[in-house]
């Protein structure tokens, strides 16, 4: 089993709840959002892997037994071209479960107009195959959110 770790500290909704309706229908995958903590902070990369793909906005990896993580910083900020998000590491680079991907804050892209809600999908797997015990808690960066 691969421990999916929250990459920031927040509370956890259900993704039915995100505001964005393809991530809440689960077209992207199962998981669960995040409401971050106020604050400046610095997102951890959920699981121990290679980043596949990275972009200001997210984060898409790849475990050693092929599972891919999708963590996704608010809704529709890929409309800010990287502008508020600083970058701490690279496309194929390999990483351990809680090292630094990218800092932001989310009241900056509040202030902008988007929402701050961060999601973390499980990719290529059926809608409600993940559960998370997380859901209506605070968690910490780097607590369990679900196993795959």
């Amino acid at each position: 089993m691969t421990a999916v770790q929250a990459p920031c500290a927040g509370t956890v909704i259900a993704i039915t709840d995100v505001e964005d309706p393809v991530f809440a229908g689960q077209m992207v995958g199962p998981g669960v959002g995040i409401h971050p903590a106020a604050g400046r902070t610095t997102v951890v990369s959920p699981v121990s892997g290679t980043i596949v793909k990275l972009h200001p906005h997210a984060l898409a990896m790849q475990t050693a037994d092929g599972a891919g993580v999708l963590v996704h910083l608010g809704i529709d900020t890929v409309s800010l071209n990287g502008e508020g998000f600083e970058l701490h590491a690279a496309d194929g680079q390999t990483l351990s479960a809680g090292d630094p991907v990218v800092t932001w804050d989310p009241a900056d892209i509040v202030a902008r107009g988007f929402s701050s809600t961060v999601i973390v999908v499980a990719l290529d797997r059926p809608a409600d195959s993940v559960t998370s015990n997380a859901i209506g808690s605070e968690v910490s960066a780097g607590d369990l959110l679900f196993e795959l």
